[in-house]
């Protein structure tokens, strides 16, 4: 009797063990989700339908398009990458059903650039919960630089109130004196950001939002032509940005837009303003990443190379140059991982950083520092493209000084694909 009890108990001893063992996926033990030695699974949330849909449902299929470039070139330590992407509509309580579907059915071993503030938001606490790395979240919410609350939560883009001091700057030096106003989303996104320009420009003389639900800025627009605002800063996605400067136009209201770069890629926003395209003339906004009116930029030269071989040949704008330019990171993320590759493996290798790719300026990831890119460079559209001017700036999120910028670009590898 003894001994079949204690035969028992080891069983269970090692039940235990191999049961401990598999929850310690992509911590070095047991099996990793989404990895074998032929493949990496990745998985995404995006707005493919819906009020973001305009220009934002073509950032996935170009991040995949980067992917299957780099597998056809025999993929990173022997594995082929898969994207699985889910569309949101950009609605949170749908959000939190797709990527539960990505984590818990599919099994991806990451999330890679879920697009949205309030979308990404509500899956913060579960991608913790499961240990999912959440790498390269595309919006600039300062959410995400959490390093002590959300270990395997990174940024791409830079952080709203960055770029609101960045914008500020601009107004305050070139457009003082002039009565500066504030349209913005009723999120994170525009409450970041509105921070960011009050750093620099003290209180907007008249502020209003929207919410996304509500494709109407009618009201908003009323208000800030009868504030007398001169300037009006726009944290608004493109459908919005369209709609606020088309309201604007037809109410006899001509202030200087100044846009955040989430919503003004020409190519997007003119398509929805369609014969009033001619209004954005003028706009000024700024970004981090090579735009593709600058033809000769080798990374321009790689990613056009790309997407025509890859992605169909679809029209070739800035959402595209973005969704290329989180494949790379991603791909440099795994290279740096190993052939070994764990959960615990790749967010330790971003925190190290040493990234180098088409961004203007450095990414700022640190055990101490989760947010991306820390900083742009103005943009002014011209002849209804969207040119460079002046310098590139670096801030912080907080008090620090807007500084120039001097350090110079790199160039792609000859192969396009990131070395090891």
């Amino acid at each position: 009797m003894k001994r079949t009890t204690a035969v028992f108990l080891a069983v269970l001893l090692f039940a235990g063990a191999c049961e401990g063992s598999s929850s310690k996926s992509g911590s070095g033990g047991g099996s990793v989700p989404g990895v074998t030695d032929s493949e990496v699974v990745v998985g995404t949330h995006m707005p493919l339908t819906g009020p973001a849909a305009a220009g934002y449902a073509k950032i996935s299929p170009a991040t995949k398009a980067y992917f299957d470039f780099v597998n056809a070139g025999g993929g990173i330590h022997g594995r082929k990458i898969t994207y699985q992407v889910k569309d949101d509509a950009y609605n949170p309580a749908t959000t939190q059903q797709v990527v539960r579907e990505l984590v818990l059915q599919d099994k991806v071993f990451a999330i890679l650039n879920g697009l949205g503030t309030a979308t990404h938001s509500g899956v913060l606490d579960f991608l913790k919960t499961n240990r999912v790395p959440d790498l390269f979240v595309a919006s600039g919410s300062r959410t995400w630089n959490q390093p002590d609350k959300y270990p395997q939560t990174f940024g791409f883009n830079p952080d709203y109130t960055v770029e609101g001091k960045i914008l500020g700057s601009y107004v305050k030096q070139n457009l003082a004196g002039k009565r500066a106003c504030f349209l913005g989303q009723d999120d994170d996104f525009g409450r970041d950001s509105l921070a960011g320009i009050e750093k620099i420009l003290g209180p907007v003389a008249a502020e209003q939002s929207y919410v996304t639900s509500s494709p109407n800025v009618g009201p908003q627009m009323g208000a800030l032509k009868a504030a007398g605002c001169e300037v009006v800063l726009l944290a608004t996605i493109p459908g919005f940005t369209a709609l606020s400067i088309g309201t604007a136009a037809k109410i006899g209201f001509k202030p200087q837009f100044v846009v955040s770069n989430v919503g003004a890629d020409p190519a997007t926003v003119s398509k929805a303003l369609g014969a009033a395209a001619p209004l954005l003339e003028g706009v000024v906004s700024a970004n981090y990443l090579p735009l593709t009116t600058d033809a000769p930029n080798p990374w321009i030269q790689l990613f056009k190379k790309v997407n025509d071989q890859y992605n169909g040949g679809a029209e070739f704008d800035n959402n595209v140059v973005y969704g290329m330019s989180v494949a790379y990171l991603f791909v440099q993320s795994l290279q740096a991982a190993g052939r070994d590759l764990t959960r615990d493996g790749i967010t330790a290798a971003v925190r190290r950083n040493g990234f180098q790719g088409p961004g203007l300026v450095p990414l700022r990831f640190s055990d101490k520092d989760h947010s991306g890119y820390g900083g742009q460079q103005l943009t002014r559209i011209e002849g209804g493209k969207a040119v460079f001017f002046g310098q590139a700036w670096t801030t912080d999120d907080a008090d620090g000084a807007v500084q120039p910028y001097t350090g110079q670009p790199v160039t792609p590898p000859q192969n396009g694909i990131p070395a090891a």
